[in-house]
């Protein structure tokens, strides 16, 4: 009879003494948690804001007062002056997407393939392989020699392949890889054997479905090495149509920094070139489309590095 009244609708069932106490602490503890977890976001978020707060904030209005999260001018001076030539901002955004887009999936295709290759206990080689990758990260052969086998061995000077081969395999990236496939099943690959599949039939069929987030993760790895690189572009690239964005608007800072510095003529006419508003102004004009892609990796990014880290 008890039973039956406590499952009538509107009848709630008398709590213990300790489970209230529990209930109590959960809340206090996601209180605190939501609370600190707000915080954090807060204080991660300012620095962005004050960036995209100062790349609309009038120049003379930085100098006199410093940087302010709501400016009392509202200019658009430095993003008239990013955007002064747009034909060059579309062709740097075209290179640059364009060297992402392939740079990551051809990245991708080679990293997995190595971490699939390490992962296999059958794969007679594969600690020695993983021990002479795992050196390059300890040693490498410097600067001078890797910028004479780019030129002179393998003609890359001026070639949108000095944008893509430098960083498309990573040591860090390949043992990642290995690490997050070595957690999925042996017995997988084991009952595709029996069925006749071979390798890089399970490879393509079987191995890459599973591996989603770990090929998330790589690959924003590698798209965001890819966009925010520009020191291949300063050492490769000599034609103003190849240079990706980041070197571009790296090359428009550059050109800021030296009106700035023969800013007489300006000051007689009582403007001031817009150097620290322009800052600001690259920083948005770079970072924006990497905001806007990482919500749809983040789901990945989280269990792509976490996946195989309790692994023995």
């Amino acid at each position: 009879m008890g039973t039956e009244v406590e499952k009538l609708p509107g009848v709630r069932r008398k709590k213990t003494g300790s489970k209230i106490k529990q209930d109590k602490a959960t809340i206090a503890f996601n209180i605190i948690g939501y609370t600190l977890l707000a915080l954090i976001s807060i204080i991660c978020l300012v620095p962005f804001w004050l960036i995209v707060a100062g790349s609309f904030t009038d120049e003379l209005e930085i100098i006199s007062e410093g940087f302010k999260l709501f400016p009392s001018t509202i200019s658009f001076e430095a993003y008239r002056s990013v955007f002064s030539t747009p034909e060059q901002i579309y062709r740097a955004y075209g290179v640059t997407i364009g060297v992402t887009v392939a740079g990551s999936l051809l990245g991708l295709f080679l990293t997995s393939m190595a971490g699939y290759a390490l992962s296999r206990k059958d794969f007679l080689y594969r600690n020695s392989l993983s021990f002479f990758i795992y050196f390059t990260t300890l040693f490498s052969g410097g600067l001078i020699p890797w910028y004479i086998m780019m030129t002179k061995y393998l003609g890359l000077k001026d070639s949108y392949w000095a944008l893509i081969l430098p960083p498309l395999l990573s040591a860090w990236n390949i043992i990642l890889m290995r690490s997050f496939m070595k957690s999925i099943p042996e017995s997988i690959v084991e009952s595709a054997k029996i069925d006749g599949a071979g390798d890089f039939l399970i490879y393509r069929k079987l191995i890459l479905p599973l591996s989603t987030p770990g090929l998330a993760t790589i690959g924003l790895f590698l798209a965001l090495g890819y966009w925010n690189d520009w020191f291949n572009a300063n050492m490769f690239i000599t034609t103003g149509d190849k240079y990706p964005l980041q070197f571009l608007l790296y090359k428009i800072l550059s050109s800021a920094a030296v009106l700035q510095t023969n800013n007489g003529s300006y000051l007689a006419a009582n403007v001031v070139p817009p150097t620290e508003t322009l800052k600001m102004a690259v920083a948005v004009v770079v970072t924006g489309p990497v905001v806007l892609l990482y919500p749809f990796v983040q789901r990945y990014f989280v269990k792509g590095l976490t996946v195989g880290a309790v692994k023995g």
